[in-house]
């Protein structure tokens, strides 16, 4: 098999695509480096993991209250103002958070994230929908993808600045500076967003008002479901699988860092290569499988908490290798089947309700992980009921997928 042969599924993507791309991919270094290294610094500066928790919920908050307004908005009309918008305000209200850190400001704190999150998640939202208005129908699912891939380069390219400039000079390179200097690369975002010039489709509504009853709501629900269950259960992980490593297994920022930038690459090269797997083997047999292979990758990740022995480092970080682009392949896909099952009505909305609940459930899975640790409740069972919530929503994508084909052979839903 020719290993590059995946770009010939990309190279007919259009200039303005690839430019929101890029601009996203520039907005996501800021986030990828946030997630990676952020608690570990606030862990630093005096805050317990639990406290942190507490400010990170806010984050998800304001994505959780600003989202279903937004999707009801933006059907019918130009997605550009609000990618001029978040491209402005995600790197200025994230210097603000560095400096409420360091100040240990908490209002301030509380503020700024919940006002990140918020001007972070416009451009998320409208993704898809721009990308699904403005690309060319054969094109829908590697422009998906690779907009999709940004945070994994983001990942990549962040991890290396942290871990590069730490080892350069540890004493002036701490968290902060490191984090402020990747905020100020996110305004180059500003440059992209401003450079598209092509004129954006904009799909005519009916009537000038958008009422809920416009929307078909059994669908999307049923569509939201398995995304729901999952996304409970990543909040419980993802965001503190930083803090896991440094208080469990003694790495530090830049050493996390420098392994989570490992990952995404393997993430970034796995996932470039989804339309590939998708054609071969189908929704049924791609989503599951891959899922179920990074479930079992971090239940054992969760078991070297408890494993006595200087293989349990290795073992841990090979779990996270593992499990990241096992866990991520299927996002693409599921994005692309949920897209497809909900129709061209029901996009916008479905977009904004997916960040709500991502966001929604993050939020209230911080404040579950806040009372778990509260309580003293070790790491791997908070792992181990993220593997369990996990399990339910791959079988409920499961149950998706056989909808989804079953409306296709009865002519239900027609597929590009």
């Amino acid at each position: 098999m020719n290993p590059f042969a995946f770009i010939k599924y990309y190279k007919n993507l259009e200039k303005h695509i690839l430019q929101f791309i890029v601009a996203e991919f520039f907005l996501q270094l800021i986030n990828s480096a946030f997630m990676a290294i952020m608690l570990i610094y606030m862990e630093k500066v005096g805050y317990q993991d639990h406290q942190s928790a507490s400010f990170v919920s806010f984050r998800f908050l304001g994505v959780l209250l600003f989202a279903f307004p937004l999707g009801l908005i933006i059907k019918g009309r130009k997605l550009k103002p609000i990618f001029y918008i978040s491209s402005v305000l995600t790197p200025t209200l994230s210097l603000i958070t560095l400096q409420a850190i360091s100040t240990q400001t908490d209002w301030l704190l509380y503020s700024s994230l919940f006002l990140w999150g918020i001007s972070f998640t416009g451009i998320q939202i409208s993704a898809l929908p721009y990308i699904l208005r403005n690309a060319k129908k054969e094109t829908h699912t590697e422009a998906i993808t690779l907009s999709y891939s940004t945070w994994s380069v983001a990942g990549i390219v962040s991890g290396g600045i942290i871990f590069g400039l730490s080892n350069i000079n540890p004493n002036l390179f701490d968290e902060k500076l490191i984090l402020q200097i990747i905020s100020l690369l996110g305004f180059i975002c500003i440059g992209f967003i401003f450079s598209i010039k092509k004129e954006e489709v904009v799909p005519e509504l009916k009537k000038r008002r958008t009422n809920l009853t416009d929307f078909d709501w059994g669908i999307i629900i049923k569509a939201l479901v398995p995304t729901l269950i999952i996304a409970v259960g990543a909040g419980l992980t993802i965001p503190f699988i930083g803090l896991f490593f440094y208080k469990i297994h003694g790495l530090d920022s830049d050493q996390f860092a420098i392994l989570s930038a490992f990952a995404t690459a393997i993430v970034f090269g796995v996932v470039l290569f989804v339309p590939i797997i998708k054609k071969r083997l189908g929704y049924k047999k791609a989503i599951p499988l891959t899922q179920l292979a990074a479930i079992t990758a971090l239940i054992v990740l969760a078991f070297t908490e408890i494993i006595d022995s200087w293989m349990a480092i290795y073992l841990a970080m090979a779990m996270y290798l593992l499990r990241q682009p096992l866990m991520n392949m299927a996002g693409p896909m599921t994005s692309d089947l949920v897209m497809k099952y909900v129709g061209e009505r029901n996009r916008e909305m479905m977009s904004a309700l997916t960040s709500a609940v991502w966001s929604g459930s993050w939020f209230i899975s911080s404040i579950i992980f806040q009372i778990l640790r509260q309580i003293g409740l070790q790491y791997i069972y908070v792992f181990l009921i993220t593997a369990v919530l996990y399990l339910i929503g791959v079988l409920m994508y499961y149950l998706l997928i056989l909808d989804y084909e079953r409306k296709i052979r009865a002519g239900i839903i027609i597929e590009d």
